[in-house]
């Protein structure tokens, strides 16, 4: 879908908010994706999702040229929308029905990564229970939900802190959890816009914590360090791992792929992809928009190309 192919302003409807646990996430990116669209010259129809579907289809009533998909989470990046808009025939940004839903869920996600050759955690699915009874692996090791986004629910178990059983106890994410070896050394990541990687990102996190919510979305989080300053073979091999997991799930648009890269011996280190994020932050602090800007893209630009690469029944 190209704009330059149109005598006519296109009508873009935003999808943000939604009901999943990253509604605060979306709601910011929603709004930086309206203000950015309109000055690209798009006409925006913003649409705050809730819990009544019928309401947005209402919303989507007439048909708009695109949507704009700024949702996070359970129902905005797991197929569920993707499934609703594709049935009516509205083209989308982002990832269609079957890649949402893979790379949601990441059991399903890391076996077709490692099917494709792709470095992965060692780990494994462990119900609930069995977590409160006994360390699933040896310390230290994380847990994460199977399907959430944001690393919300990731918890990482270290040696002699007792709160496996806490965990354990407290677990909102359903009967199973995915428990994987914990990597130590730094946090990278890479943007993907469509078979382009853009650049290689070190994360700092706050205090030395992981890259959790906070770290994510909290002013002063964290810092990014772009280009990072890892060694070329790794930069390399970081930028060619992101477009390959892109590939094997069949992602389309943007996309952002995570990394834990363990230098703790020297360079070049263990590189280990975590997982594919189809729906990547559009806050003021999030790292595809700055990855663009490292590549003279601006917000506006990148929102636009979004749109222009809409489709749908992919």
């Amino acid at each position: 879908m190209s704009r330059t192919s149109m005598s006519r302003t296109l009508r873009v409807a935003v999808l943000y908010g939604g009901i999943s646990t990253e509604r605060e996430v979306s709601l910011c990116s929603g709004l930086q994706v309206v203000a950015a669209l309109r000055e690209a010259g798009f006409e925006v129809i913003p649409v705050e999702v809730g819990d009544d579907l019928g309401a947005v289809l209402a919303a989507l009533t007439p048909k708009p040229d695109a949507v704009f998909n700024a949702l996070h989470g359970r129902f905005g990046e797991d197929g569920a929308i993707q499934g609703v808009l594709d049935w009516i025939g509205v083209p989308y940004t982002h990832s269609g029905v079957r890649a949402s839903a893979v790379a949601m869920d990441k059991v399903a996600a890391k076996a077709l990564f490692a099917a494709a050759g792709l470095p992965v955690a060692r780990g494994r699915t462990v119900d609930v229970a069995e977590l409160e009874a006994a360390d699933p692996l040896p310390l230290p090791y994380v847990v994460k939900p199977v399907s959430e986004g944001s690393s919300v629910g990731v918890e990482i178990i270290r040696a002699g802190d007792n709160r496996r059983i806490e965990v354990a106890r407290t677990w909102r994410f359903g009967k199973a959890a995915m428990v994987e070896e914990y990597i130590p050394g730094r946090e990278l990541t890479v943007g993907v816009m469509g078979d382009r990687a853009l650049a290689v990102t070190e994360i700092l996190a706050d205090a030395g914590v992981f890259y959790d919510y906070e770290s994510k979305y909290a002013d002063g989080g964290s810092r990014h360090v772009i280009p990072a300053t890892v060694h070329p073979d790794t930069y390399a091999q970081a930028m060619d791992m992101a477009v390959a997991a892109h590939r094997a799930l069949g992602c389309r648009g943007a996309t952002r792929c995570d990394f834990r890269y363990d230098d703790t011996l020297g360079e070049p280190g263990r590189l280990v992809l975590l997982e594919i994020n189809t729906q990547p932050g559009l806050t003021p602090t999030s790292l595809l928009p700055e990855q663009a800007a490292h590549l003279g893209v601006s917000f506006p630009q990148l929102c636009a190309w979004m749109v222009e690469n809409a489709a749908c029944r992919v």
